[in-house]
């Protein structure tokens, strides 16, 4: 398949997850898609599908990253469309967590619905946004358990 046509289906294979987290949050049959990490998988097949025909360019530029070097790949149609698609997989990982998160603290969803938005489209400030909300909220993560053998 061409890059085009990968760039073009990345994204609106993510879309169900994110609208069940956005439009339908409380849905039981949400929590347990979501619940799931394997729903990154679809974007991640398509990163995975532009990768394997360009492996060697692309473990040339992350095994020893220069910023050229990365630069002239992603300037590549096959480059930026996998890096699009990463993002999008990735992205999805992020939002997933806030959601699964959010839920556990109860947070409103109207709190939480701009934020997934925000997170679709910037990611990191999405995700640094949900993490000032926790902070104000006052929600804190759980002690690490010790390890049992």
């Amino acid at each position: 398949m061409d890059p085009q046509t990968l760039f073009d289906l990345a994204f609106p294979l993510a879309v169900p997850f994110w609208a069940l987290m956005i439009f339908l949050p409380g849905w039981s049959v949400t929590r347990r898609i979501i619940s799931s990490p394997w729903i990154a998988v679809p974007p991640l097949l398509v990163y995975l599908t532009l990768l394997i025909p360009q492996f060697a360019p692309f473990w040339a530029a992350v095994s020893s990253p220069d910023l050229g070097v990365l630069a002239a790949l992603f300037g590549t149609p096959a480059g930026a469309a996998a890096a699009w698609a990463h993002f999008i997989g990735f992205d999805l990982f992020v939002g997933r967590w806030m959601y699964l998160d959010a839920r556990e603290h109860r947070t409103h969803p109207l709190v939480m619905a701009p934020l997934l938005v925000l997170t679709i489209l910037l990611s990191p400030l999405g995700l640094m946004a949900y993490l000032l909300v926790r902070a104000v909220l006052g929600i804190r993560s759980p002690a690490p358990q010790p390890a049992t053998v």
